[in-house]
């Protein structure tokens, strides 16, 4: 298990990316005591987070780039995703299941990066762009911890 890491790319955002950000974040996780369900976890709220950068915040300007930078510290893994678009004008709005600027889509992304990460923090500024912080920590880790209370 690694104690300490940090890892930051930059993606043009463009669709085919999403899979290499899963990817890193997943390669990240699973240097801590991640289980295989809670990596999978990792990488849905990633897909969110990009995706909602590539199709709400540059809504598919792929000159544009996704920044991803994942961090692991004490054996909790923060994964920080930042676009420099559109930004929200209601980030509370917008974190509500099925509100969406896009009809074809469903809404759901910020309800499923909330279910699967222990805490989600969202910046966002009109003409600025978004910033999505997701924190988790291995659920092993929280039952190791309570023992030794």
């Amino acid at each position: 298990m690694v104690a300490e890491n940090r890892v930051i790319v930059e993606l043009a955002a463009i669709p085919e990316n999403v899979g290499v950000a899963r990817l890193m974040a997943a390669m990240v996780a699973a240097q801590a005591e991640f289980t295989v369900a809670e990596v999978d976890e990792v990488k849905l709220a990633v897909s969110e987070a990009v995706t909602n950068a590539i199709v709400h915040g540059y809504r598919g300007d792929s000159r544009q780039m996704v920044r991803m930078e994942a961090a692991l510290e004490d054996g909790e893994l923060t994964i920080v995703v930042i676009d420099h678009g559109r930004g929200i004008e209601d980030v509370a709005l917008a974190m509500q299941a099925a509100v969406t600027t896009d009809p074809e889509r469903m809404g759901l992304g910020f309800s499923f990066m909330e279910a699967h990460m222990d805490q989600v923090e969202v910046t966002s500024q009109v003409g600025q762009g978004t910033r999505v912080s997701m924190r988790k920590r291995p659920a092993a880790k929280d039952v190791a911890s309570l023992k030794g209370s």
